[in-house]
């Protein structure tokens, strides 16, 4: 049995931020990849709050130094209708710009650079079982050799993404809120020439005959993109349905794409994933604390799982920290809780794309300048910045802003 300090479950962004962060407070800690890096990840486009995390965690140099897209917005279309937000031009303070990043390669810029820092990161080994009952968190796990061995520690921390080894183990999975989606994507070589196309912003394009199916264009640095659709659970992945011709034929269907991307190359073979919507019945317990997608993931639409996921690592090291050198922690008060403000802000408005509500307040031409910060910060990250109003009671201000973007009246700015 081998006996260390913290483990963390899973090498990603969530894992190699907050490992990173306990290494520079002086903590032992193990991180466990079950896969080999680099490997694929979907979710390429940062939000701009990430960035804080990443240069507490030390790992700002590394990154900017590995030459991804530099990403300063969101871009919206619809038919002829286009708009777009600027992350420097927000209600918020902190960073407004951030990257388009190959997770491939991002993932394991960060892990690298976590191992750089003193971390033990070990690729290719599966936790299969977890055991809280005793003094300690109790791990078995099949190394790459495919031998087994235990690893006792005083605290686990789970950022194992979509894998949620601690949810499957401990029976922790509950049904998610959001209604089951699809998606279909790929990575094309995009020899885009469009004048009108901004590589620096994220594209999110709406069907133009139906709100509910929207898609991605994530330009990267190399002359390249992420494309990808999103519908709803029936619409696509059928058996022996062809994915790359059903791809294809949605980005025809909607103009805007139809003429960005005629000349690319669609030379990746396209991928589909479906109810990626995930929840559990609590985010902590006695030894353990869960990580981004590892707890909680609602959509795709604004780039939050990121966000989301490096919060989560902040919330949980700086906890942690506290309780291995002594303190009494309340994780309900100090972790889960303070997390939940940023879920329920970002659920607010990916509920409200669907329903149409926020689609309405981001296509609305005539929005005072101060609203279209306190919009831009919330795409921007900042969704746990309580003094922007559309943090502070999401729903109401949205279905109200809605109302108002759908009159004849310019909507008030919100005391």
């Amino acid at each position: 049995m081998e006996h260390r300090e913290v483990v963390v479950i899973g090498a990603g962004p969530a894992g190699a931020v907050a490992a990173a962060l306990l290494k520079r407070q002086g903590h032992d800690v193990l991180m466990l990849e079950r896969q080999q890096f680099p490997r694929f990840s979907i979710g390429e486009s940062l939000l701009a709050h990430c960035l804080e995390f990443v240069e507490e965690a030390g790992m700002l140099p590394a990154v900017q130094a590995a030459g991804f897209q530099v990403k300063n917005g969101a871009a919206f279309a619809c038919g002829n209708r286009y708009t777009f937000f600027d992350f420097r031009d927000k209600f918020t303070p902190g960073p407004g710009t951030t990257f388009q990043v190959q997770r491939a390669h991002f993932d394991k810029v960060l892990a690298d650079d976590a191992a750089r820092q003193g971390v033990e990161v070990r690729y290719l080994q599966e936790v299969t079982a977890a055991d809280f009952s005793g003094d300690g968190p109790l791990l078995d796990v099949r190394g790459a050799d495919g031998r087994s061995y235990q690893v006792k520690s005083r605290f686990v921390l789970d950022a194992s993404g979509y894998g949620r080894v601690l949810a499957r183990l401990l029976d922790l999975e509950r049904p998610s809120s959001m209604p089951p989606r699809k998606a279909i994507f790929t990575h094309i070589e995009d020899r885009i020439d469009d004048p009108g196309f901004d590589r620096e912003k994220i594209l999110i394009s709406v069907h133009p005959e139906e709100r509910g199916i929207w898609y991605w264009l994530i330009p990267f640095s190399n002359g390249r993109c992420s494309f990808g659709v999103v519908g709803g659970e029936n619409l696509f992945g059928g058996p022996g349905e062809d994915l790359m011709t059903t791809l294809r034929a949605m980005a025809d269907a909607a103009p805007n794409l139809k003429r960005i991307l005629k000349n690319a190359v669609w030379d990746t073979p396209a991928n589909i994933i479906g109810g990626y919507s995930a929840s559990v019945e609590r985010l902590h317990g006695p030894g353990y604390a869960l990580l981004g997608n590892a707890a909680e993931f609602l959509d795709p639409v604004f780039s939050s799982g990121v966000t989301i996921a490096l919060r989560s690592s902040k919330l949980a090291a700086d906890a942690l920290h506290r309780q291995l050198t002594g303190a009494q922690v309340d994780w309900q008060a100090e972790f889960a809780d303070p997390l939940m403000v940023g879920v329920e802000t970002f659920r607010a408005y990916v509920q409200g794309w669907y329903t149409g509500e926020f689609q309405d307040v981001v296509f609305y031409e005539r929005a005072q300048p101060e609203i279209r910060r306190m919009i831009s910060s919330i795409l921007a990250g900042y969704a746990w910045d309580r003094t922007n109003p559309f943090v502070a009671n999401p729903q109401r201000r949205l279905r109200m802003l809605s109302e108002l973007c759908r009159g004849p009246e310019a909507p008030p700015v919100p005391a």
